[in-house]
């Protein structure tokens, strides 16, 4: 009795040289509309389903494969006697390959305008069924999914059998491509502001990593797959320079793409360990650089740094004097690239056009912890400006208000306890990670020197006595962004009104852990 092999692809890349090659060695192939098509276009002998099952195709196409000659073919344990038998019986020929990919679900929902009608039409039923059924009885079935895989299975097969640790893997991965597509439609199908009872998560291996935060670690990194589309990312961008990226890289180059995401004008932003020690914002990139890198560039040495506006040559000679591991910005000039391709440790990523954009309800903010995971919605909203009040007797003027909505941008991007001070639409001073705010604030100071003197500063959480601020106000200090909240707010704002500084209110706080 020949071997069969059942294909039925949406994505058809290789299927052709896969049926090919698959009738050379003796196999009789079987498949449905489009893949059928394809095939016999090539001249490839193939045998329509329809003609297997002696039932033809209904509804549209969505009943073909769902019958008991293909799931049977499937299923049936060869070392099994009664299995066997069955088949025989039921006039059933066993299946021994099969090569199937689904319907773009996720590619659908991501265009404009799409109805959930023409959602649903994309959600593959028999596809599901059958690479199933194939990779649970995978011993005597071999089940392909992805084109990459076809022609080493082909060698295998030239060369005499697959082993049983191929077999299994490829099953494995079929197993993973279905319960990736099922999560990508049930993400779509339920209510955001809902917790689901079960959850999964659904991802696309981007690229192996040399190894993790540490050598001894290993790691890759994965491209988040998610109803409405993949969301561009570091992961998405362009190397026009320099070696391979590692874990660390990509991780405080999306802190920094992050911290500049929202700002109007040119804005730099140089991170290192995922904290912007520096972060600015002016009319020229050049000018904003510049005041970026004064944040703190003894910090800065070995971070990464992101621009909102193509790198041009003006800007790029200021960057080439400090060692930086990345660079990542919309583009860069001729002038640019000249300039930074020969720092010979540096990367720089060219980032797609949109990426950064604004998280929308189906994002998830994912923490492991052991035995499980935390989830939580995005931090993706520094608060409504209305809702501010002024806590203080005097109001800031316009001077400290701009630097206070900057401040308050920035804030949101340092670990707790985060305290950032800020002049000129410039980060001055931070202080971050610390047990209590009151050391937060020392260290910001300290950064700052004398430039704390006329800088206002931001608290991502409320000041739980009055020590914080006074150290603040000690050091110059003018005006405060807070969320307020504290059982001793009054304290505080006493302090602040006997030193003549005001403060704010934002009635929201900015954690992050």
């Amino acid at each position: 009795m020949p071997k069969r092999a059942l294909l039925s692809v949406y994505d058809k890349t290789g299927i052709v040289a896969l049926g090919r090659g698959l009738a050379a060695l003796g196999y009789e192939l079987i498949s449905t509309g489009g893949t059928q098509a394809a095939l016999d276009t090539a001249g490839v002998p193939v045998t329509s389903v329809s003609d297997v099952t002696a039932f033809p195709e209904m509804l549209d196409g969505r009943v073909k494969t769902l019958h008991p000659r293909i799931h049977g073919g499937l299923l049936a344990r060869r070392d099994i006697p009664a299995h066997m038998t069955a088949l025989d019986e039921h006039h059933i020929e066993p299946i021994d390959v099969v090569a199937a990919n689904l319907y773009p679900f996720g590619a659908t929902i991501a265009r404009p305008g799409v109805t959930l009608s023409d959602a649903l039409e994309q959600i593959d039923i028999g596809g599901p069924a059958m690479i199933r059924a194939a990779a649970k009885n995978f011993p005597g079935v071999i089940v392909l999914t992805d084109p990459a895989d076809y022609t080493i299975v082909l060698d295998d097969l030239r060369a005499g059998e697959l082993p049983l640790t191929r077999r299994q893997a490829l099953a494995a991965k079929a197993f993973a491509h279905t319960a990736a597509y099922d999560t990508v439609v049930a993400e779509y199908l339920r209510d955001p502001e809902t917790w689901p009872q079960e959850i999964t998560f659904a991802g696309l291996l981007a690229r192996t990593l040399r190894y993790g935060e540490n050598p001894q670690q290993r790691a890759v990194a994965y491209r988040r797959s998610r109803a409405g589309g993949q969301r561009e990312s570091v992961l998405d961008a362009e190397q026009l320079i320099g070696k391979e990226l590692s874990f660390n890289n990509l991780l405080d180059a999306d802190a920094a793409w992050g911290a500049i995401q929202g700002c109007a004008g040119a804005a730099v932003a140089i991170v290192k360990h995922t904290i912007p020690c520096g972060l600015a914002e002016r009319d020229a990139l050049a000018g904003a650089f510049a005041a970026a890198l004064a944040g703190d560039p003894v910090s800065a040495f070995g971070g990464i740094v992101a621009v909102n506006r193509p790198v041009d040559g003006e800007t790029a000679r200021q960057m080439a004097e400090t060692f930086f591991e990345v660079n990542l910005a919309p583009g860069f000039d001729d002038d640019a690239r000249a300039i930074l391709g020969i720092k010979k440790s540096l990367r720089v990523l060219r980032m797609p056009a949109g990426a950064g954009t604004a998280a929308n309800g189906s994002d998830w903010d994912v923490r492991p912890i052991v035995g499980g995971f935390l989830v939580q919605s995005p931090d993706d909203c520094p608060g409504d400006q209305a809702s501010w009040r002024t806590a203080t007797a005097r109001e800031p003027d316009d001077r400290e208000r701009d630097d206070l909505i900057f401040a308050w941008h920035a804030v949101r991007h340092v670990k707790s306890n985060a305290i950032v001070l800020a002049s000129g639409r410039a980060v001055t001073g931070v202080g971050s990670g610390q047990p209590n705010r009151l050391e937060s604030v020392r260290i910001a100071v300290e950064k700052a020197g004398e430039r704390a003197a006329g800088s206002v500063l931001a608290s991502d959480a409320f000041f739980p006595f009055p020590d914080g601020l006074e150290a603040a106000l000690a050091a110059g200090v003018t005006a405060v962004i807070q969320p307020g909240g504290s059982v001793r707010d009054a304290e505080v704002i006493a302090a602040a009104d006997r030193a003549g500084v005001a403060m704010i209110f934002t009635g929201n706080r900015h954690f992050r852990h």
